[in-house]
């Protein structure tokens, strides 16, 4: 098969189109074609050598976590899926992931397709997952306030859209150009980050959901009421600030399971939330799609089409 190979720590020249042996499943795995996959920032960051001290890989690998496709072998112990349902959910991003014609993926971080097409399906794991599973650590009720730092990316999209679904009032950040586009989304207030002090124009929120980090983070404590919660997928909790602010925070690893999957489909499935796809690329293109990613930007997701 074929398969974009990471075979060396460069932000160039480092991902090359590549023919490998197709994985066989283990227990509880199945084996998938890859109809679409997508690109997260994690992917570009390992290629770029960002992650080689604390997390040491044995290269070449496959890249990608975000999948599509088509089951085509079951392991052991599989009883729940079939040969030919389509699915998506999380390959192993850093030994046999989705950027191949063929990859494997456990049942647990896996569910039946939405009913929309892959490369829609494909754009949905990490980042729906993600927001998902942070809405549901801060418990969120109702007409409650939450502000989201970074919601113009693939994340914070989609945490606008389930907040959104779950009766959230919304503040988001997010700069000029991207004003119009969270509030398609369902934000009720859009804060341009280069010109607006956020400090300034939210006050006694519930929640913050933090995608961006550094100061960002740290002057959230000042928008929060006492007891409420901050959850930050980039600083890890500060007892200081914690105790400080009389709130709590929580750093958030995210976890692709089938009870998220399912969950996300509903939604998609009754038009409650969708995906923005910025741009799309091919397989042989998957360098060039790692590169655009990291550097422009994109609103919403980079996809990689691996079969028509």
């Amino acid at each position: 098969m074929r398969a974009a190979l990471l075979k060396k720590y460069a932000s160039v020249g480092s991902v090359q189109i590549d023919i490998v042996d197709v994985p066989e499943p283990s227990v509880n795995q199945v084996q998938v074609e890859v109809y679409a996959a997508s690109a997260n920032p994690f992917d570009y960051k390992v290629r770029d050598g960002l992650m080689k001290q604390t997390m040491p890989l044995e290269l070449p690998i496959i890249l990608g976590g975000d999948v599509a496709g088509i089951i085509t072998a079951l392991g052991e112990g599989v009883t729940d899926f079939s040969i030919g349902d389509k699915i998506y959910g999380q390959a192993n991003a850093t030994k046999q992931g989705s950027f191949a014609e063929y990859t494997i993926v456990d049942i647990s971080q896996m569910a039946l397709m939405p009913k929309t097409d892959y490369l829609t399906a494909a754009a949905l794991p990490l980042v729906a997952c993600s927001a998902y599973q942070a809405l549901s650590h801060l418990e969120v009720k109702p007409h409650q306030n939450i502000l989201i730092h970074g919601g113009a990316g693939g994340i914070g999209g989609m945490a606008i859209q389930i907040a959104k679904y779950f009766g959230l009032n919304i503040a988001t950040t997010v700069s000029q150009n991207d004003k119009a586009y969270v509030k398609s989304l369902g934000a009720d207030l859009a804060i341009d980050y280069h010109k607006e002090d956020f400090t300034k124009l939210v006050k006694d929120y519930d929640y913050v959901f933090d995608l961006v980090g550094g100061q960002s983070f740290t002057k959230s404590y000042e928008v929060l009421k006492p007891g409420g919660k901050i959850i930050s997928m980039v600083n890890e909790t500060n007892p200081q600030l914690d105790a400080k602010f009389e709130v709590t925070s929580i750093h958030q690893f995210t976890q692709v399971s089938t009870e998220k999957l399912n969950f996300i489909a509903e939604l998609v499935n009754q038009h409650r939330i969708s995906v923005n796809i910025d741009r799309q690329f091919n397989l042989a293109e998957t360098s060039l799609a790692l590169d655009y990613l990291k550097n422009d930007h994109p609103k919403g997701k980079v996809v990689i089409q691996v079969k028509a």
